[in-house]
């Protein structure tokens, strides 16, 4: 069973003043928890070692994908093949982060793999930044956390420079280059999870931009902001499928300034693979007896309880739980319905006293830096609510 420490919550002026402006969901109750799941040092060491583990998995699985050419098993758009197989050549095209979503790890119970965030994960902010003040908030010591993400991303913006050598030479690389950060205009938690990533890169020692996506011109030559600055980097809160779909001529664009080397996206293309659900399949034919892994299929799964998601699906929509005599238990709608399906072996989910269940987030950058909770009911979706940690 989740254990449950109640703390005073941070008042709503206090965390608009932090810029987190997304403190109260549509039906009026707290986005953030007042309370702290207890984890245990050995709990967060399991967490730490299986997100490591399974970013390994991945880096080998993503190269079986490329040399087999399985774009189309995992439904990747035909417009980013090219831009995937040339972030994936050179190193300097640099992962910054990602977030593992995981089953199990409390309380003694095995931890699994739900799904991988790794192009542009939620709940940044809220696991870098509120969590440790709510520690803060409440007069416990914010070192007993697993959180040191803040950090941890901090030496991976480094490492675009110095890539495998230590990244606290960063000085000693460093030639002016300069990351423009983009997001949507009009979406606040956006918004401020760039420019948060933004501060990160600038405490890193990088020269930085802020231009919402649509003031952002592209040409074969190269990323520039409204005032037609070039940039070297840019970091866009804007997923690549949605790239590939919704907007085709910047797809190729992209393609285009990477083939020129005008300027690295981040992150890069190839987290794509990792992105899609349908990597998990690829996974467990790679790695059969992996403790972490949940059986996968692109087919229905014969005769056992399941989950059906679909390969680019976000925040718990169009999902279905799928009883083993194939009726459908609970279900979701939403906009993912045109990607293709991939089904996924049920697993429980920790549960507190209150029958509330509890999916952990694990952050990495370059190697796994911070946890924390979602918190709501047998398909988490964006009514979930985020719950903090605190190491017992």
């Amino acid at each position: 069973m989740v254990r449950l420490d109640t703390v005073s919550a941070l008042p709503d002026n206090t965390l608009e003043q932090l810029g987190f402006t997304w403190h109260t969901d549509r039906d009026g109750t707290h986005y953030v928890s007042d309370e702290l799941v207890l984890v245990s040092d050995a709990e967060a060491e399991a967490y730490y070692e299986a997100a490591n583990t399974l970013y390994d998995m991945y880096v080998q699985a993503a190269e079986y994908v490329i040399e087999n050419e399985l774009f189309f098993d995992l439904g990747i758009p035909f417009n980013l093949v090219e831009p995937i197989k040339k972030s994936w050549e050179n190193d300097v095209h640099w992962h910054v982060y990602g977030r593992f979503d995981l089953a199990g790890g409390i309380d003694g119970t095995p931890i699994k793999l739900i799904e991988f965030n790794a192009d542009t994960p939620t709940g940044l902010y809220e696991s870098a930044v509120l969590q440790w003040a709510l520690l803060k908030h409440n007069g416990l010591d914010e070192a007993r956390q697993f959180n040191n993400i803040y950090e941890a991303i901090t030496q991976n913006f480094r490492r675009l420079v110095t890539l495998f050598d230590d990244p606290d030479d960063f000085e000693k690389f460093y030639d002016g280059w300069k990351i423009l950060f983009s997001s949507v205009e009009g979406n606040d938690e956006e918004e401020v999870t760039t420019k948060l990533l933004r501060q990160i890169a600038t405490d890193a020692g990088f020269a930085t931009g802020f231009e919402f996506l649509q003031n952002v011109r592209f040409d074969d030559e190269g990323i520039f902001d409204a005032s037609d600055n070039p940039y070297e980097y840019w970091f866009k809160l804007y997923p690549w499928e949605d790239i590939a779909t919704d907007e085709p001529e910047l797809a190729v664009l992209l393609g285009n300034i990477m083939q020129n080397q005008k300027a690295i996206i981040l992150n890069p293309a190839y987290t794509l693979l990792f992105q899609s659900k349908g990597m998990m399949k690829i996974l467990c034919d790679l790695f059969p007896d992996s403790p972490y892994l949940l059986q996968t299929s692109f087919e229905p799964l014969e005769g056992t309880k399941q989950v059906e998601k679909r390969m680019f699906g976000r925040e718990g929509a169009n999902t279905k739980i799928i009883a083993s005599d194939g009726s459908i238990l609970h279900a979701t709608e939403g906009p993912y319905g045109n990607y293709r399906p991939v089904y996924q072996a049920y697993a429980e989910f920790p549960q507190d006293r209150d029958g509330n269940r509890y999916q952990a987030g694990v952050f990495f950058a370059y190697e796994a830096c911070g946890l924390g909770f979602r918190r709501g009911g047998e398909i988490l979706d964006n009514m979930s609510k985020f719950v903090g940690h605190v190491l017992n």
